[in-house]
């Protein structure tokens, strides 16, 4: 019989798994009618229940949360509890109970008199990486409409009047942004930074080193 050896095994590292709860959605926030496309790519925590995730879309958008809001799938609308408008209470639902995999897609409505519709795709659910803080913005296009503008033809309006100095409504539109030129607006500006920064409030770290 061979004699055993002395040599302790050294036993391989293990890989660490992603704790429950800890999953991640990439979704595609995109502004319904919007030409050019405005959108925002988010990373949200899959557990994100649809309270939460409407205070997401407002931050990533740049609304003031001054209206009715209603996310739709289906024949179910989850919002601030409406019986007559058949809302449900979207502290009670989850993102990852309404789109639990790639390629589903619901909508989000903000405003319902101005009606502001962003369709929203989920492009990927994977695990949290460590050290990262979630939810954050990834990427975007287009600066977010202002409010009460009048949903998206109204801001189709807005825009080719502050792009034309001798449209009749050009001052009047300027006073009411509250800009003193129109080269302070700019429809194409998108910097991730400052979504991020107004998704601070939010964020949290759900994988530790």
């Amino acid at each position: 019989m061979a004699a055993m050896s002395n040599t302790r095994r050294v036993k391989p590292p293990t890989r660490s798994r992603t704790a429950p709860g800890t999953s991640v959605h990439t979704i595609k926030v995109t502004l319904s009618g919007s030409k050019p496309p405005i959108w925002r790519r988010l990373q949200v925590p899959s557990g994100t229940d649809l309270r939460r995730l409407h205070d997401l879309v407002q931050a990533a958008f740049g609304w003031e949360d001054y209206h009715m809001w209603a996310f739709e799938t289906g024949r179910e609308r989850y919002g601030v509890t409406d019986r007559d408008l058949g809302i449900r209470d979207a502290t009670a639902m989850r993102l990852d109970q309404i789109a639990p995999g790639v390629g589903t897609r619901f909508r989000y409505i903000y405003d319902f008199g101005d009606n502001w519709e962003h369709d929203i795709l989920v492009e990927a659910v994977g695990d949290a990486e460590p050290g990262v803080s979630y939810p954050h913005c990834l990427t975007g296009r287009r600066a977010g409409p202002p409010e009460d503008c009048g949903g998206i033809w109204g801001y189709e309006y807005l825009v080719e009047v502050l792009t034309d100095p001798g449209h009749e409504e050009h001052e009047e539109r300027l006073e009411w942004l509250g800009l003193d030129s129109a080269d302070q607006f700019d429809p194409a500006a998108f910097d991730p930074a400052e979504i991020n920064t107004a998704l601070a409030d939010y964020t949290a770290v759900l994988v530790h080193d």
